[in-house]
């Protein structure tokens, strides 16, 4: 059976598209290898609505809704190969069977590339965090640590003053010149140029000379890829920007392979669960427009 569309990926931005493709009774086939970007995380904010709900939570309430639907077939698995063209694609999931459809979404997420930091692998999403507008409220203020990956790094540190006392640890990534470390002390920022060895406890950054800084919590802007190269190897083409890589879509969400689409934090900055939905909401449209016109 030839479905209509096969979105790769079942998280937030898969199924906002994948809710708009059924309620124009479309059958759809979601692909799931049940990996969410912010599985770390215990709580959710700034999307409205699901203000401090569990994301697990969040995900599975959207995903029961979805399979009242009866043109939906959801698959717990991984997909491992995309081949086809325009209205005769065909995905491969790891027990090799072959699934068909006229249309393809990549929904398929980020990895974080985070600094080479002993004990951030395993505060991230619990203390340590990328996004401001979904975790620095909860902070309360108070002393909060940006540790520095790139260039972007400067714009956070900038920025993360609305949530508290900041300090900006270079770590020897960024070399700040005298106009820009004027502008982060105009804005109260502390910079710290000794290089982080490790964090501890809740968030204690020990630095290279032996002192130890305590914090609220610690912000990165960590390197985002697609989670998985699926697209790639179909031929879409990637691009460059502040934060990684990112599939290339137009503003109908196509990728540069006709029929082929992507949404959700592979295929735009910024991140959030809220613009995940809503590009996937505005994807699944375009899809089936594409279906009909």
């Amino acid at each position: 059976m030839r479905n209509d569309v096969i979105i790769v990926g079942g998280s937030y931005a898969g199924m906002a598209a994948a809710l708009q493709l059924l309620r124009a009774r479309r059958t759809v086939v979601v692909i799931d290898a049940g990996l969410r970007r912010n599985r770390f995380a215990r709580h959710s904010h700034g999307f409205l609505g699901q203000d401090g709900v569990d994301p697990a939570e969040i995900a599975a309430k959207a995903r029961t809704q979805l399979i009242v639907y009866p043109t939906l077939t959801w698959i717990n698995g991984r997909a491992e190969a995309a081949n086809g063209v325009k209205d005769a694609f065909t995905v491969t999931t790891a027990d090799g069977v072959r699934h068909e459809g006229r249309r393809l979404l990549f929904a398929v997420g980020v990895t974080d590339a985070l600094p080479q930091i002993d004990g951030m692998s395993e505060r991230w999403g619990e203390s340590i965090f990328h996004c401001p507008y979904c975790h620095g409220y909860e902070l309360d203020r108070g002393r909060i640590g940006v540790i520095a990956t790139g260039p972007m790094s400067v714009h956070q540190a900038m920025l993360m003053p609305e949530w508290g006392e900041v300090t900006f640890l270079t770590n020897g990534v960024v070399t700040l010149d005298a106009a820009t470390r004027a502008d982060l002390d105009a804005r109260g920022v502390t910079i710290e140029d000794t290089p982080v060895t490790q964090i501890k406890g809740h968030a204690d950054v020990l630095l290279a000379d032996g002192r130890n800084l305590s914090f609220a919590g610690l912000f990165t802007a960590s390197r985002n890829a697609p989670a998985t190269p699926i697209a790639g190897a179909l031929g879409c083409e990637t691009e460059e920007t502040p934060l990684g890589t990112q599939i290339r879509t137009d503003p109908t969400k196509e990728t540069t392979v006709a029929g082929a689409f992507a949404c959700g934090d592979a295929a735009r900055i910024p991140h959030s669960v809220s613009l995940a939905v809503a590009d996937g909401a505005w994807a699944g449209a375009q899809l089936h427009r594409s279906l009909v016109f």
